[in-house]
This record gives C-alpha cells, structure tokens and sequence, in this order.
C-alpha cells in the first residue's frame, strides 16, 4: 500500500512529473534546433563525405545519452516524496507499527518503479524516432539488451539518488539540488559536447561517473551499428577512436570498454550505493535511538 501511495502521489503532482523530464526536454529542444546539426557536420568532417547514416549515429548518441539522463531525473523527483514525508507525513510513518526498514523498502520500490515507466517511455521516443529516421527495426536479441541496460540503468540512479537523498533534509533543499543536477547532468553524462572536445580531466570525470556508462551503453545499442557501417573499409583505430570521441565506449589506458563491461560497473556500483545507504540508515537510527 506504501508503494501504491507513493506512485499516486508521484504522479497526480503534474509539476513533479514535468521537472522530472525537464533535462529530458531540454535535450530533446537543443538536438533539434542546433545541436544535432552541429554534430553531423563534425562526423561528416571526421569522415569526410556524407551519409543518410550519419544523422541516425548522431541522433542515437545523443538521445542514447538523454535516456540515461531520464533515469536521474525520474529517480529524483519520484524520492523527493521521501524529503516532503520527513518534513510532515514522515512522523506518522515513524510512530506507525510499519519497520524503518519496510517504510524505507517501499520509497525504493516505488521510485524504483517510477524510473522504470519513465525512462522506458523516453527509450521508446527514441526508438520510434530512430525507424523515422530509417534506423530499421530492432532484433530482438538488442531488444533484449535494451531492458537489460533500462534496468541496470534506473537501479544504479535510483541507488546514487536515494543515497543523497538521506542528507536532504528539506524540499527546498531537493529543489536546489535538482536544480543543479538538471544544469550539470548533460555535461557529465557527454550529451552537450562530446567527451573527446572537453579538457582531459572532464573527461576522466565522465569516464568514472556510473551512469556515463549507462549512456555508453544506450549508444552502443541505438548507434554502434550505423557507426560500424560508416567506416566499413576503414582502420580498425579510425572506427575505435571515434567510438572514444563521442562516448560509445570509454578509454582506461589501453582497455577500451564494452557493452558488458559497462554492465558490471552499473551493476557493482548499485550494490555500493545501496550498501552506504544500509550503513547511513543504521548510523542515524542509532543516534536517534
């Protein structure tokens, strides 16, 4: 019933929903006004000729790495009805039969399952504006590894979100945090400039935050392909380095990353956030014990 109340609230709060896909909008807007153009002409520059291609490549990284932003943003507005019970319902909760730790297991779950319809609505945008774009149909064997990233990606950002969430105190608070993780996500996620254009620490930020691997993995799925056909004939290094370019995969020295390994590092990565989560929880029942 506790999960069932927070998904109500969620979304019957239609501001709460709309400043949930507010970075996904924004994204969406800038893509199609400029910087969409912006990118195909850097890859035909790379290349040097022109492709029916090359706008479905840059539309797959672009919007492969706004699928990956969906899931924060839904995370976090979906655990803000954690931050607004602390500050009113939550005492109640508190002096009510139900265990901490149900009470704390239904704001994951339902979060959770915010994050799972949002961002599974935002990868069917994309997909269908992909086959608009004449991407094709996907097998059902990357539709397969579609769900799996979708899952991987909402537990990861719904881990990180929840963690922080545990020092927020306030409403207030959440909305200035909100603020600057809307202003900041696109930059850390490689969607506004691709990873290869900013300073080498920037990059190193990227490549070490989690949920960039949730975007590199959308975009091996929604452009890898196209990628590979377009430089069909060319040096194995030529296809590599843009791959590292514009975040499909990652550099570590000389190990360049892959679908699965961007997998166990949003996989492990749940378990640590979730895990400092458990500790945070036992150290303030503790003190308020």
């Amino acid at each position: 019933m506790l999960i069932k109340r927070h998904l109500l609230m969620f979304f019957r709060d239609k501001a709460n929903v709309l400043f949930s896909l507010l970075s996904v909008f924004i994204i969406i807007m800038l893509f199609v006004l400029f910087l969409g153009d912006v990118m195909v002409q850097s890859v035909e520059s790379e290349l040097g000729f022109s492709s029916d291609g090359i706008p479905i490549v840059v539309a797959g990284i672009m919007l492969g790495g706004m699928v990956g932003v969906t899931s924060v943003t839904s995370c976090m507005g979906a655990l803000g009805i954690r931050v607004a019970d602390h500050e009113g319902a939550g005492a109640d909760f508190f002096s009510s039969p139900l265990s901490r730790r149900k009470i704390a297991f239904s704001y994951v779950m339902g979060s959770t399952l915010v994050g799972l319809l949002m961002t599974g609505f935002a990868l069917i945008i994309v997909l269908g504006y992909l086959l608009v774009l004449g991407s094709g149909l996907p097998s059902l064997a990357i539709m397969g590894k579609h769900l799996l990233t979708l899952a991987l990606s909402v537990l990861c950002a719904n881990s990180m979100m929840y963690l922080v969430t545990l020092f927020i105190k306030s409403r207030n608070a959440l909305s200035g945090f909100s603020a600057v993780i809307g202003s900041l996500i696109g930059f850390v996620m490689g969607i506004y400039l691709p990873i290869g254009q900013l300073p080498n620490g920037v990059g190193w930020v990227i490549r070490l935050f989690p949920m960039s691997h949730s975007a590199s993995m959308f975009r091996q799925l929604l452009a890898d392909g196209q990628l590979e056909e377009l430089f069909a004939g060319a040096p194995p290094e030529a296809l590599a380095s843009m791959r590292e370019f514009f975040g499909v995969t990652f550099l570590f020295g000389e190990f360049q990353t892959g679908f699965w390994f961007s997998a166990a590092v949003l996989l492990v990565s749940t378990a640590v956030f979730y895990g400092v989560s458990l500790l945070v929880m036992k150290r303030k029942s503790h003190l308020n014990g």
